[in-house]
């Protein structure tokens, strides 16, 4: 004969055990994933809890904790609500709140900040930081849990980074995502940090297990939501509502929602999902050839530390806006206080390539994809997230800004063959004009003046990242020696030595 307690669990879940059946053969056949042993990993921890808990009980954990990760079930509102509450419970207690979001990717940190401060609109923040093509669940919810932010935490922070659909990768991501709780920690360290990510990325083994190597003297809570083997085992209990449950020392897990609730959500979205239809996104395009180069040349878009390798380069991913109105793109160059002459430059480079890279305000900006240009502004991104943190300042005199630019288009070109081999050679003159000094500023030539000196610096380098190309197919450049180009620091003579090296390889007769 069953316990009491499981005969009231049988009584009080009957129905919703009915409705739930049907559904979730339905979300199963559509998630091909369910099987994987990550998501076991957090299925088969949870099965039983220690003790029940009050909501005052669960505040008085939260208020004592440095760090709380708190799961949650993406397609429920409740789940963001309640995250919310959280917020207005810390403060209330007298403590210094932060959250971090899985929402938004680290390497959009900046828009999260502007919007922080007032700068942008609601639905700029949505359209910016990809909210409906990246994530693609309930945007009012979050949006709430943002403004709730704004009014009781001293930061908002993004945690998480590509790719989001790969389960070989997820460990990368939890990786990523406690370093980045870790760096928030120690830069806010009185305050609390409440990080909300998806509840399978909680399990002991994943992003708690990372963070207490990255924090080893942190109190760090973590707080589930509505996990259904807790669920049917407290409906035996005899109260009529079970708020919270003790799980482990430093787990619990808080009742917001039943089942039947989390699971319809999510079969919501997924009709959502089958019915929107949308313009062709070009942000993974361009992502897909950075990824391509950083693979060619061995950069680990996850490092965490400097040397070979740009610090997490999977954070410094550009901007991409997919064909923007003029509207809207004044709007952002302005703010970011780009002048007439600039503007044009911009402008000038989308139509004649399709699109541009602006390195000072991390953005690509599309208004038709060119294979040509696009693999050209991939590989100048990457170029300059690999150098930029060796490189002080802004060239210094005419000369330096001249072989930097060179150099600059040299690479963006060698990229662009790499991805394109399609893409015709430039020939023009010998490159030995690159070894002549350049004349006293009274006498520059009306060549280097201007736009024909920006023609004139385009035309060099894609001629020099030509004869770059032939000799690597040639064998007479190694992938280290193309590798260390992407890493030479420009300032100085450095930009003017290194054009005189690429040209002297680029003659040496040719390997048979």
């Amino acid at each position: 004969m069953g316990s009491p307690s499981a005969a009231r669990s049988r009584r009080r879940s009957a129905g919703q055990l009915h409705a739930l059946a049907g559904l979730q053969r339905e979300l199963q056949a559509t998630d091909p994933n369910g099987r994987r042993k990550y998501l076991r990993d957090f299925s088969e921890a949870f099965r039983d809890y220690e003790s029940l808990l009050s909501l005052a009980q669960v505040e008085e954990e939260l208020c004592q904790s440095d760090v709380v990760l708190v799961g949650d079930y993406h397609a429920l509102p409740a789940s963001q609500h309640f995250a919310s509450q959280i917020l207005e419970r810390i403060s209330r207690c007298g403590r210094s709140v932060v959250l971090g979001v899985e929402t938004v990717f680290a390497r959009d940190q900046h828009i999260l900040d502007e919007w922080m401060r007032g700068e942008i609109e609601d639905g700029e923040l949505r359209e910016r930081i990809r909210f409906d093509l990246d994530w693609g669940y309930d945007w009012e919810p979050f949006r709430a849990l943002l403004v709730t932010a704004r009014q009781y935490a001293v930061g908002v922070y993004g945690l998480d980074c590509m790719p989001r659909d790969d389960l070989r990768k997820i460990a990368r991501r939890d990786r990523h995502a406690a370093q980045k709780i870790a760096e928030i920690a120690r830069r806010h360290a009185n305050a609390i940090v409440v990080a909300l990510f998806g509840e399978s990325h909680l399990a002991p083994s994943h992003i708690p297990e990372v963070l207490r190597v990255a924090l080893p003297d942190a109190g760090v809570l973590t707080l589930l939501q509505n996990i259904d083997h807790l669920y049917w085992r407290a409906a035996g209990e005899r109260h009529e509502h079970v708020q919270a449950v003790r799980v482990e020392s430093d787990v619990i897990c808080v009742f917001n929602a039943t089942p039947l609730e989390k699971y319809e959500s999510y079969r919501q979205c997924i009709e959502r999902w089958r019915e929107e239809h949308t313009t062709p996104d070009l942000a993974p395009t361009f992502y897909n050839l950075v990824d391509a180069l950083a693979r060619f040349l061995h950069i680990d878009k996850y490092a965490t530390h400097n040397g070979t390798q740009p610090v997490y380069l999977v954070d410094r991913m550009p901007e991409v806006y997919s064909r923007p109105s003029d509207e809207a793109m004044r709007k952002l160059l302005a703010r970011k206080g780009v002048r007439d002459e600039e503007l044009r430059e911009i402008l000038g480079r989308i139509e004649a390539s399709g699109c541009c890279y602006v390195p000072r305000m991390k953005a690509i900006f599309v208004r038709q994809f060119q294979m040509v240009g696009g693999a050209e502004e991939a590989a100048r991104f990457v170029h300059h997230a690999c150098h930029s943190a060796a490189t002080a300042g802004e060239p210094g005199d005419r000369e330096e800004l001249f072989y930097t630019r060179v150099l600059e288009h040299a690479l963006g070109y060698f990229g662009s063959r790499l991805l394109y081999p399609a893409r015709p050679a430039v020939r023009g003159f010998d490159l030995g004009i690159l070894t002549a000094s350049l004349p006293e500023d009274d006498e520059v030539p009306n060549l280097f003046i201007g736009a024909k000196f920006s023609s004139a610096v385009e035309w060099l380098g894609y001629m020099l990242g030509s004869e770059l190309y032939d000799a690597y197919l040639a064998g007479n450049v190694s992938k280290r020696y193309i590798r260390s180009l992407f890493f030479r620091k420009l300032s100085g003579p450095a930009a003017h030595d290194t054009c005189m090296q690429i040209a002297r390889k680029a003659r040496q007769p040719h390997r048979t």
